[in-house]
């Protein structure tokens, strides 16, 4: 298992740099790219699939009533976007070391 470390746009543009080859800038320009192309796609509200990998799908939640955990007390809850990942099958598989 993972010693919960978090990869990083930095540590992917390194590692752009040494697999491809490119210079330091232009690896971190590329990853960039990428990354404000999947999230302005998103912010359009479109999904994005990413073949071998997974998909990010934005749902709308309708407005309903919750409950504040502390008191007890019903509050509503607005209507909201959220983005949710779901990830290929080969993905599953990888991460399950398969």
């Amino acid at each position: 298992m993972s010693d919960n470390h978090t990869l990083t746009r930095a540590e992917m543009g390194d590692e752009v740099h040494e697999q491809i080859g490119l210079s330091r800038t232009e690896s971190v320009q590329l990853v960039e790219t990428v990354l404000d192309r999947v999230s302005d796609a998103l912010v359009r509200g479109e999904n994005v699939k990413i073949s071998s990998f997974g998909s990010f799908v934005l749902r709308d939640k309708n407005r309903r009533m919750g409950r504040n955990p502390k008191t007890g007390e019903e509050v509503p809850i607005e209507p909201r976007r959220v983005l949710t990942f779901r990830p290929s099958q080969i993905m599953r598989d990888r991460i399950n070391g398969k």
